[in-house]
């Protein structure tokens, strides 16, 4: 079938479906009124130095202060370029400046130069610095960011602080590269230094497109640097393409076979772009007019729906748990309808064979990284957990993020982390729960039941009247007088008092109160039990 590039754009949000032989593998959505950073070029102060992490917070004029580490400071030194300054003191290395490919996107290596310093020696309080964002916030953390620039075009990277010439490791010719690179030094000393890195899609090109693409980014870093003159901080100085954009220069390349786009007016718009930077690609992008939706046409939505849910069910009849918290993700495998046909053994292998490549596809679409904890069922055969292994390694060639993975334990866990760029597709898309608070989980009926029960114990004393009135979720009403009427009554006896119990629909169903009857005041501190359900 192919590989495809699916756009979908709404009046609210655009959509990039990235399909491999016709399987959504990656996903990636922006929202007008929540787009991403990364890319972005800000002119901040430093409002927070901290030693003890070798870190500083960075004013930028967001909602959180981003957060800038020792490692992802560039210095001048001594009139040159800025250098990278790092823990290690290693020797320049040239794969350390080539470009490692991270979901869709050639990211920037650290380049370690010159000796270790200390941040408080690099920056000071209320300095302004010029910082590019290199990832989203995620969660509750602010985003991450660097002072080394670099502005990628379609064909390469300019970074005007590193004084270097490198070339993607994805181009893997040796007279291509050389070719490419002894272009590249040929075309910068005729303008002013900096350094370039060039892309994977320069593969084949002429001196022509090379040079266009230099002279557009040396004008914008032209125009960066006026606006550094002229501005105070905090102050956005450079905002990056949108999704659309970025999708078709860093994702739109020889192998994908077709660019499909439902909207007319970003059809065009791509078109003009392409017959600029890569005509060669003109036919390679349609415009989808049919009356079906186009992502419920190429069956992205039902990915959505699935990518989106806790379990995932295998071919087999077993299944995958995926619980996602902070750092750490849990995926749990079990056997669920699947019960095999010859021994034990061989249906916990198979299950785990299946999930392997539900797991590894499970990551990719929704975006999972960090620390991820997979528990396969126990296997008593080191052989079946060799191959087990060997198949998860195998499954992740294909992912574009780094992956680490650790040898499968003797409880059947295996340890891994994926690098996380930006926020997952769960986090992107959805938000905890208001009723439950994120926890997933309530308390049960009878446990609310009893702890009203103690709770009456406990204040009834302080009540002058001869009436107490407890106020809960109808629910927990209905419970009460059910199945627990008797304690009502009990208690009655015990402190001589009635006890009304009324049901209120706008309780959350763990909040409850005690109070005295014409009062409207708790008799405990505060009503039990959080958000009340409106």
């Amino acid at each position: 079938m192919g590989n495809s590039l699916v756009i979908n754009v709404g009046p609210h949000e655009s959509r990039v479906a990235l399909l491999e032989n016709g399987t959504v593998v990656e996903l990636y959505i922006e929202r007008k009124k929540e787009s991403g950073f990364v890319g972005n070029i800000y002119k901040g102060k430093v409002n927070r130095v901290l030693p003890g992490m070798q870190a500083a917070f960075v004013d930028i004029g967001l909602d959180c202060s981003a957060f800038l580490h020792l490692s992802d400071i560039f210095v001048p030194e001594e009139g040159e370029f800025q250098r990278f300054i790092s823990a290690k003191e290693d020797e320049l290395e040239e794969e350390k400046f080539e470009l490692q490919e991270e979901n869709g996107e050639e990211q920037l290596p650290e380049i370690p130069v010159g000796k270790t310093k200390l941040i408080e020696e690099l920056i000071q309080e209320g300095q302004d610095l010029v910082v590019q964002i290199v990832k989203d916030p995620i969660g509750t953390k602010g985003c991450r960011v660097t002072t080394n620039i670099s502005l990628p075009g379609r064909h390469l990277v300019y970074m005007p602080y590193i004084d270097h010439v490198g070339v993607s490791r994805r181009i893997v010719s040796d007279q291509e590269r050389a070719r490419l690179k002894e272009l590249l030094i040929k075309l910068r000393g005729k303008r002013d230094k900096g350094g370039y890195i060039v892309r994977t899609m320069a593969e084949g090109m002429n001196e022509k497109k090379i040079r266009a693409d230099m002279d557009l980014l040396v004008n914008l870093w032209k125009e960066i640097q006026e606006k550094i003159e002229t501005t105070r901080a905090p102050k956005l100085l450079h905002n990056d393409m949108d999704l659309i954009r970025r999708a078709v220069r860093d994702i739109f390349t020889s192998d994908i076979d077709q660019l499909i786009i439902d909207d007319p007016k970003e059809y065009e718009n791509i078109k003009n772009f392409i017959l600029l930077s890569m005509p060669s690609f003109k036919n390679n992008v349609k415009l989808y007019s049919d009356s079906e939706p186009i992502f419920d046409a190429f069956g992205v939505e039902m990915e959505i729906n699935r990518a989106l849910g806790r379990k995932v069910w295998l071919k087999s009849g077993g299944y995958i748990i995926i619980d996602q918290a902070e750092a750490l993700t849990a995926i749990d495998v079990n056997t669920g309808r699947y019960v095999g046909k010859h021994n034990v053994e061989e249906t916990i292998f198979k299950t785990n064979m299946e999930a392997v490549k539900e797991i590894a596809y499970q990551l990719r679409l929704r975006n999972i990284g960090g620390i991820i904890i997979i528990d396969f069922i126990d296997m008593e055969k080191e052989a079946n957990r060799l191959k087990l292994y060997n198949a998860l390694e195998d499954a992740f060639k294909s992912d574009k993020a780094k992956t680490n993975i650790q040898k499968i334990s003797e409880f059947g866990l295996v340890e891994m982390t994926r690098k996380r760029i930006r926020e997952s597709l769960g986090r992107t898309m959805c938000e905890p729960c208001f009723y439950c608070d994120g926890k997933g989980y309530l308390k049960s009926k009878t446990t609310i039941c009893y702890e009203i029960f103690r709770e009456i114990e406990r204040d009834i004393a302080n009540i002058k009247g001869k009436v107490a009135t407890v106020n809960c979720h109808p629910e927990i009403h209905d419970m009460i007088f059910e199945e627990e009427s008797e304690t009502i009554e009990a208690l009655e006896r015990k402190y001589k008092k009635n006890i009304s119990v009324r049901g209120l629909p706008h309780f959350h169903i763990e909040q409850y109160e005690v109070i005295e009857r014409g009062s409207s005041q708790p008799v405990s501190r505060q009503p039990k039990n959080g958000p009340v359900k409106s």
